[in-house]
């Protein structure tokens, strides 16, 4: 089985070619960050498992109008937010609670009070991010947490690098105002 670590070392070419094997390789690589990210969007399991897997549908489908193969994860990452919006245009979003951060591993060196803080801080902070317009927190989302560059995310998200920076910045203000507000809550 072919492993591969580094973003350029993926077979990119090969899954042109139409090799399972390196879908497999790209598929490994590219589900849990791309599930995460959806997830993040939607907040709803079931939703962003099936998003996920329609944007990878798709990539099979459309590689072929890649045109340049290290720049796969942002084309890949630009259909699966291609396939929220859809979601988003078609079905009326009803709110989901936060579900529950999972446990911290158990050979943690923190204590069982400082653990519930984590969580919870985890918690607010989770609260507060689904208070930003979707289109500030994919934004944030994209580069905060999946590290992509101003430009990769104009590419994702189809906007101008102007609009990534102007949506960047107004989603981290917000969420200062939104912490700052929480803090003296």
């Amino acid at each position: 089985m072919l492993v591969v670590t580094e973003p350029e070392q993926l077979p990119v070419h090969k899954a042109k070619a139409g090799d399972p094997t390196a879908w497999d390789v790209l598929f490994r690589r590219y589900q849990l960050p791309l599930y995460v990210y959806v997830y993040e969007l939607v907040r709803n399991e079931q939703t962003s498992l099936d998003l996920v897997q329609e944007a990878f549908i798709a990539a099979a489908r459309h590689i072929g109008s890649l045109r340049d193969d290290s720049r796969f994860g942002s084309w890949l990452f630009g259909i699966a937010h291609q396939k929220c919006l859809q979601f988003w245009r078609t079905s009326w979003r009803v709110e989901v609670p936060l579900e529950e951060i999972p446990d911290l591993p158990a050979d943690t060196d923190d204590t069982p009070d400082e653990i519930l803080i984590h969580q919870e801080a985890e918690g607010q902070v989770l609260a507060l991010l689904e208070r930003l317009p979707p289109d500030q927190r994919s934004t944030l989302l994209l580069h905060c947490l999946e590290g992509f560059s101003l430009q990769e995310i104009a590419d994702i998200t189809g906007v101008p690098v102007g609009t990534v920076k102007s949506r960047l910045h107004h989603a981290k203000r917000a969420m200062r105002r939104l912490l700052d507000h929480y803090e003296d809550a």
